[in-house]
């Protein structure tokens, strides 16, 4: 598309990125400063998430379906609310895809991490069920549909900026980077619910008190969006995008090349984001509801458990650059499998069980999310890898991890816990069988 025609259609960040990209020649951006640009852009991303999560069992049931028969009806209602986010993002990834194609990758993260962001903050604003009635409702779909939608139009690249230069042999070690975002976005927001959990009474936090991390979530996304516009004008980025590595391409091309890859790919990590909810929001659902154990010494117990996450998100960059990624992606999923057994019988031990199965399920989580993103990146070569890896991506969470909470609290409710097991089990058995199927996770031109 010739520049006279890019104007014509409305302002574009492309020009800007290059001028900034030129006056910044001299000064290369370091691979520290990419990978904590990386790092923060990810985590302000499961921040609003896991705030979103964590309120959809310690408030919305009370607040937006007090009109439910008992607690588990209204946590059902919620999470189902909770699910339309990942039916939002492929949506918004085909949006911002068309956004980036016309008017660069700067408009489209500024619109994405305001609108991520903004959807978060007037979460806060929101009245409840008594005040408005269903229209609550609605609004809070629409918020969470917000979130999914934005989501979709903040991938970035970044984290193949930061792949860039990675040797042979440590493309793990790198390719886990991004991932720590996940659980330091998990520890701030179960750290923020649980401090005010404590410090106020029921009354204040149903009140007021759980709005205050939905503020926070605004000014986080504004710090994350200027890291990410500075990494997005560096020379690097740049000569990534000259080589056609991050081009946004067609989605109709992508899926008629690499359809298979899409579809094989989006398996590959299924183990993993399917413990990702079940460790995380299904847990605290469950204890909330058929437990004494508070949910404010839970969600410390899970903060714990998330640093667990983060050391075996590490620890999984050095063994896939040891064993393979491909390899290591099939042992965790062996090993997931396993917990799917044991995991029904540590949640019903008791608070030292519960205990357990949180930090050993964030450890689980952490050795095979952490090779996640890089195992979806691979499938793809430069040309088509940013938008393939989106596509891949966002069909992975729908599948994997979008209706996690929903199914396994209604499966358990009806059946017991084992069940909540057996769909733990399904994705391992998923990830397995893509595995097998697929000859290679890498591809040569990687």
């Amino acid at each position: 598309m010739s520049s006279v025609s890019q104007q014509s259609l409305g302002p574009s960040s492309s020009s800007m990125e290059r001028d900034a990209r030129r006056i910044h020649d001299d000064r290369p951006v370091s691979a520290g400063n990419i990978a904590i640009g990386v790092v923060i852009g990810r985590a302000a991303e499961f921040f609003d998430f896991f705030v979103y999560g964590i309120a959809s069992v310690v408030v919305f049931p009370q607040l937006f379906f007090p009109f439910a028969p008992d607690r588990l009806t209204a946590t059902l209602y919620s999470f189902a609310i909770f699910a339309l986010a990942f039916v939002a993002r492929p949506v918004g990834s085909l949006v911002f895809m068309a956004i980036d194609r016309t008017y660069g990758r700067g408009v489209k993260l500024t619109i994405a991490l305001f609108l991520l962001g903004g959807s978060t903050a007037s979460i806060a604003f929101l009245p409840g069920y008594e005040t408005l009635g269903v229209w609550a409702i609605v609004m809070l779909a629409i918020c969470r549909l917000g979130q999914g939608f934005a989501l979709g139009g903040a991938w970035d690249g970044l984290a193949s900026l930061l792949a860039l230069n990675a040797p042979q042999h440590h493309r793990g070690w790198y390719a886990m980077i991004p991932q720590l975002g996940a659980p330091i976005g998990f520890m701030l927001a179960s750290a923020l619910f649980a401090y005010f959990l404590m410090s106020l009474s029921e009354a204040d936090f149903l009140g007021w008190g759980w709005r205050y991390p939905f503020f926070v979530a605004f000014a986080i996304n504004v710090v994350a969006l200027f890291t990410r516009l500075r990494l997005v004008m560096t020379k690097e980025f740049g000569t990534l995008l000259e080589e056609h590595e991050l081009q946004a391409r067609q989605v109709t091309e992508v899926l008629r090349l690499h359809g298979r890859n899409v579809l094989i790919g989006a398996f590959v990590p299924l183990a993993s984001f399917a413990l990702f909810h079940l460790v995380t929001v299904f847990p605290l659902g469950w204890v909330e509801i058929y437990t004494d154990h508070g949910a404010s010494s839970f969600l410390m117990v899970q903060f714990l458990g998330a640093i667990c996450g983060i050391v075996a998100i590490v620890t999984s960059g050095l063994v896939a650059d040891r064993i393979g990624r491909r390899y290591h992606l099939g042992v965790c999923a062996v090993l997931i499998a396993i917990f799917s057994f044991v995991a029904p019988m540590l949640l019903e031990a008791g608070v030292a069980g519960r205990n357990a199965f949180v930090l050993v399920g964030f450890s689980l989580l952490g050795l095979s999310f952490g090779q996640a993103a890089g195992a979806v990146a691979s499938r793809f070569g430069r040309a088509y890898r940013y938008t393939g890896a989106a596509l891949t991506s966002d069909l992975s969470w729908l599948i994997g991890a979008g209706f996690a909470p929903l199914v396994a609290l209604g499966l358990t409710s009806r059946f017991g816990l084992t069940f909540a097991g057996y769909y733990l089990l399904s994705g391992a058995l998923c990830t397995i069988a893509a595995l097998i199927f697929s000859k290679t996770l890498e591809i040569q031109n990687d």
